[in-house]
């Protein structure tokens, strides 16, 4: 894999951001023409697993989420979020539908399974008091589509 452009930003772990995280991504990804519904496939995953980090990772407290994004030869879109928070403990468990770690919210338990169905792969990495990295991949059609 030859990756074309990337980019990596950090930004504070607040829900304001989350906004933010998912236009700057939109932005960069829209130099590799995708169609629309890819585009909005895209935002809508960075924006659960910003969502994710902001809400479980760092628990109130303050700290920092990165993102990069890769666009490789192969039109691929590989995208890290990655937190330095409390880790996840066992990811079969948080990637199951419905479960959460902030009971007293009112929180779904689908951010990994949103993640899932809008991109073609999601995988995360996480230890237990360091932190966690999400990382989502999508294939970008050959063109653009008109009809989106």
């Amino acid at each position: 894999m030859s990756v074309s452009d990337h980019i990596k930003i950090s930004f504070p772990a607040r829900a304001e951001n989350e906004g933010f995280a998912r236009t700057a991504a939109a932005a960069f990804i829209s130099k590799a023409d995708p169609r629309v519904d890819e585009l909005a496939d895209i935002r809508t995953a960075v924006s659960e697993a910003v969502t994710n980090a902001v809400v479980h990772a760092y628990r109130e407290t303050d700290g920092l989420i990165s993102m990069t994004i890769k666009l490789t030869e192969y039109r691929e879109v590989i995208i890290h979020i990655r937190d330095k928070g409390c880790g996840i403990e066992d990811i079969e468990k948080a990637m199951t539908p419905l479960y959460t770690t902030a009971e007293n919210e009112e929180r779904s338990g689908l951010g990994f399974s949103v993640m899932e169905s809008f991109m073609d792969k999601v995988s995360v990495k996480s230890e237990a008091g360091k932190g966690t990295c999400v990382c989502m991949r999508k294939k970008l059609s050959a063109g653009t589509d008109a009809e989106g």
